[in-house]
């Protein structure tokens, strides 16, 4: 099934792609005659050999993992690109063209397509070249397991062995084809680094005896020393290390004492971004990328987010449940922030338990109802059954109350009761509401008797599901993303939050938090600032509805 879009890149732009077999399409309008080439990079930025260059003498890698179509359409070129077959020691493949005879400048069309099973992944229509006869049009690399693509559009004036000798192919004087091809014509920066939307120290491309911070977006100037595995110096600063009596070294002292006061700074700055913009924002990214700059091992770092992280996802999981619904958002927002804080233990299990059932109770009020079997259930044409449970139906008598064992069924049609001596069925068009009362579900309906309780295993659950089948029943369900008009504003909880400091405001406990109606719903209270506060779950279920 081809894609409704097409990510249409301009140069530097980059997209993710499938990591499967891929084709990638050059072509134009103009009478030229291009060869395409390919050249797959170890993690050096340079083919590893020779054999990694794909053009019109080698049509195909050894790997399998690139192969050059050597009988394209008219104006096109065409190679074939296997990211699962691309070894492991491979981080890039770029993909280029040459020219035998005319400039880039003056092809029309130029465009390159990256194609999948599915149709295009990716589009770059190269335009405002310069007068070259070899360009490199764009680039595969990995990232987060994965493989993205990246436009890139630049040239080489010195023709096909300018393009490859950049990348560490050894051309022969013989090879060159006129006196044009030494150099390329210009300046050219040098190339990206592996996952180049990371902010990171890498070999300067210029001088391999040392580290040259790129930022994410290109390289700077900033450059430091560069200090080769196991060596006796200070991997930081470069400083020789001193002896230890019983062997080994001690850290450099100096670099300790800076790292130890950045980290006090960092640590209060990621109080802030966490209570501020969260994971989402630049300003995660920024503090991971200090420490990088700092050269400053992250798990260092990470090892002061732990009471901040918790702190970060309790609030999460408090304003989740202050509707009452836990969209699918809040749940993968909540799972990104344990895994991106490294976070876990007895608490986090408890909160993701909670998270998930609070997920789970919210499709179901919301309409996404499980279909169970009912054996010996007489049902109507077109009726299916939500739930089928043991159950006490209660009621209550002039000589007390009555209790009976039986059945608790609901349907799409109606909601049945059948137990010794007694049956009941009440179509949802006669019910006005479900909820949980003192541990029973209530069940409010227009008919004689006024409705039914029913005590159950687990009356969450239970009253979920039948609210449910009430909401698809009367066609209240909501749309996907839409709030109950109960719900609380996103400003109106971070107003609450600052002003009570995160901390339940009757025992000052910062667990379990949920946000309390002062004045209840149900007794007339507003869902404003001034009538909410922050409780602990203690301290709300000792509450009640009590004012």
């Amino acid at each position: 099934m081809e894609r409704s879009t097409t990510p249409e890149l301009s140069r530097g732009a980059h997209t993710e792609v499938p990591g499967s077999l891929l084709a990638v399409v050059i072509s134009w309008r103009s009478e030229h005659a291009m060869d395409a080439v390919a050249l797959l990079l170890g993690a050096e930025g340079t083919v590893r050999t020779d054999r990694d260059l794909v053009f019109f003498n080698a049509p195909r890698h050894l790997s399998q993992a690139v192969t050059l179509d050597q009988q394209p359409e008219p104006h096109t070129a065409r190679l074939s690109v296997s990211l699962p077959r691309t070894e492991a020691a491979v981080q890039r493949i770029v993909i280029g063209g040459a020219l035998d005879a005319g400039t880039f400048a003056e092809m029309s069309g130029l465009t390159l397509e990256v194609l999948d099973a599915n149709g295009p992944v990716a589009r770059f229509a190269v335009a405002d070249v310069e007068p070259v006869r070899a360009l490199l049009f764009g680039e595969f690399y990995r990232r987060d397991g994965g493989w993205r693509f990246r436009a890139v559009g630049q040239g080489w004036a010195s023709g096909l062995a300018g393009l490859v000798t950049e990348f560490g192919v050894a051309v022969t004087e013989s090879d060159r084809r006129g006196p044009e091809l030494t150099r390329p014509h210009r300046a050219l920066p040098p190339p990206p680094p592996p996952a180049p939307e990371r902010a990171d120290w890498h070999p300067d491309p210029e001088d391999r005896t040392r580290l040259r911070w790129w930022d994410g977006t290109g390289w700077t100037t900033e450059t430091a020393v560069f200090v080769p595995a196991g060596s006796r110096r200070c991997p930081r600063c470069g400083a020789e290390l001193r002896r230890r009596m019983l062997g080994g070294h001690a850290p450099c002292r100096s670099c300790e004492q800076r790292v130890a006061e950045y980290l006090a700074q960092w640590q209060a700055r990621a109080r802030r971004v966490l209570a501020t913009d969260g994971l989402d924002g630049t300003g995660w990214d920024d503090l991971l990328a200090g420490l990088r700059y700092q050269r400053i091992e992250e798990h260092r770092g990470r090892e002061l987010l732990r009471e901040i992280g918790i702190a970060h996802v309790e609030r999460q999981v408090t304003f989740a449940f202050a509707d009452g619904e836990v969209l699918d958002d809040e749940l993968e927002s909540f799972e990104h922030a344990v895994t991106e804080l490294r976070l876990g233990g007895p608490l986090i299990d408890d909160l993701r338990r909670r998270m998930q059932r609070g997920h789970t109770l919210s499709r179901l009020r919301g309409g996404q109802l499980p279909l169970v079997r009912a054996p010996g259930l007489h049902l109507d044409p077109e009726e299916a059954v939500h739930l089928d449970i043991p159950a006490v139906h209660l009621r209550l008598l002039a000589r007390g109350p009555r209790r009976t064992e039986g059945r608790l069924i609901a349907s799409n049609k109606k909601l049945r009761f059948t137990g010794h001596g007694i049956g009941t069925e009440l179509p949802w068009a006669r019910v006005v509401s479900v909820r949980v009362q003192g541990g029973d579900v209530v069940v409010a309906a227009t008919s004689a008797r006024g409705g039914a309780t029913f005590t159950v295993a687990d009356p969450e659950y239970v009253a979920a599901v039948l609210e449910g089948a009430l909401r698809v029943a009367k066609r209240l369900v909501l749309s996907p993303g839409q709030r109950d008009s109960r719900s609380v504003p996103q400003e109106v909880k971070a107003a609450v939050w600052q002003r009570d400091g995160g901390r339940c405001v009757e025992c000052g406990d910062g667990h379990y938090l949920e946000f309390d109606h002062i004045i209840p719903i149900s007794r007339g209270g507003a869902t404003s600032a001034a009538n909410l506060q922050i409780l602990c779950r203690a301290c709300n279920r000792a509450k009640g509805a009590r004012i």
